[in-house]
């Protein structure tokens, strides 16, 4: 589906309820699995968080978690210390050009039975669970937590537990301590120092544990984006947000202080408002805990007609696609110079929004990638936007378009033939 998206007028104050934390939601349905006195409420509604959910009640040999990659990792982990299971993973054509080697590694080293079916190092992946006894690992922390996320996660149900060395610099480490976080509310004990972690076993909860997954704040940097290219005095609630978030985005909002954005927080709600409008700076910032809203800022800082440099970005080289050469080619189409490196954006000049002329047949490509079109539909609060995909969105957000129709953006349908 193709649109383009427009705003005609100026956005009232309206409250957005976004759907729980995707990072969180799947964390948890993993640990569900491992001890069923969890229940869950507010989880996400992300495609990616169905395909996990639905991997778990699957009696199939064969499980395709299409773009899902969240999924592959944790289930690799999970699979691989299920005694007796034998199952494929296997996932969409980019899915099989995502590296998984480095946990498939570490795995072996801790006794489990893995092996490539096409290239190696590479999905799918053929796991016939074994019962780890071994509790001591190394592995490389500077590609993708969810590594040491997956681990993590079975650690607990391991005969011995697990002892895990982290080797290198860390990336994404909020993403560990949110799954530190979530082990130490089920009852879970573990020690982390300097580069090791140690998680001890656990046989059994002590009863029925509730949790409540927190709204996804990588889903509320778009409307941060929004309200920062609308005019001064818009506002809009969102929910359900707290100011004790596990999420690393949730430094959402001290970024978009740099765009005169200020965050009001309630007890179960942000009110996020623009106080001032944006003074020409070189913004620079380091992403390396936080890269999922690299794209997100880089479209608010072209809006804004503003220059950045955002580092610290490697990770985003294997994500649905390269999203650091993505980003460029799509602002390069709306007259932004910008450069990438293997792991920073820089965002050199943009032109005035004036000049950017819609009817030049120009549209967003977004490459199987839910956070391309997230990233640039703030613009249509300046000019209108044509983007490709569109229902690419429902891998993390479904109510995406329903959200923004809200606000009183208008969402037309395109012939492909129209723009490219």
């Amino acid at each position: 589906m193709n649109i383009i998206l427009s705003l005609p007028k100026a956005i009232p104050h309206t409250e957005i309820q976004i759907s729980g934390s995707k990072s969180e939601s799947n964390r948890l349905l993993i640990l569900q699995k491992l001890f069923p006195e969890i229940e869950i409420s507010n989880i996400s509604d992300a495609q990616d968080t169905q395909l996990l959910k639905d991997a778990l009640a699957s009696d199939s040999k064969i499980i395709d978690i299409h773009h899902a990659g969240t999924a592959m990792r944790f289930l690799t982990a999970f699979f691989a210390a299920q005694q007796g299971k034998e199952v494929t993973l296997t996932g969409s054509q980019r899915m099989k050009e995502r590296p998984i080697q480095i946990l498939v590694d570490a795995l072996l080293e801790l006794g489990a039975e893995i092996s490539y079916l096409e290239k190696d190092g590479f999905p799918p992946i053929k796991i016939s669970g074994k019962k780890i006894t071994k509790n001591k690992v190394s592995i490389n922390s500077n590609v993708s937590s969810q590594y040491i996320s997956g681990l993590l996660l079975i650690a607990p149900t391991l005969k011995n537990g697990l002892e895990i060395t982290l080797e290198g610099t860390k990336t994404s480490f909020p993403y560990l301590k949110m799954t530190l976080g979530l082990l130490k509310e089920l009852g879970v004990q573990y020690v982390m120092k300097e580069n090791t972690i140690h998680v001890k076993p656990l046989k059994k909860l002590s009863g029925n544990k509730l949790f409540t997954v927190e709204s996804d704040w990588s889903s509320a940097s778009y409307f941060y984006s929004i309200v920062a290219l609308s005019p001064k005095g818009t506002s809009l609630s969102l929910s359900t947000f707290n100011n004790e978030s596990k999420q690393g985005d949730s430094l959402l909002s001290e970024v978009y202080k740099n765009f005169g954005i200020k965050t009001n927080w309630f007890e179960n709600s942000i009110l996020i408002s623009k106080k001032e409008d944006v003074k020409p700076i070189n913004l620079v910032l380091d992403l390396k805990d936080t890269p999922d809203i690299a794209q997100t800022i880089a479209v608010t800082c072209f809006g804004l007609g503003i220059s950045c440099k955002l580092v610290g970005l490697h990770t985003l080289k294997i994500k649905e696609t390269d999203r650091l050469e993505a980003l460029k080619t799509e602002l390069q189409k709306l007259g932004a110079v910008c450069k990438t490196s293997n792991d920073s954006f820089t965002l050199v000049e943009s032109p005035s929004v004036q000049t950017v002329n819609p009817t030049k047949n120009i549209s967003i490509s977004t490459y199987n990638d839910h956070r391309m079109a997230m990233a640039f539909a703030p613009l249509a609060v300046l000019f209108p936007i044509a983007i490709e995909n569109a229902t690419v969105v429902e891998k993390s957000y479904p109510a995406f378009w329903k959200d923004l129709q809200t606000l009183g953006f208008q969402l037309n349908l395109l012939k492909e033939t129209n723009y490219n």
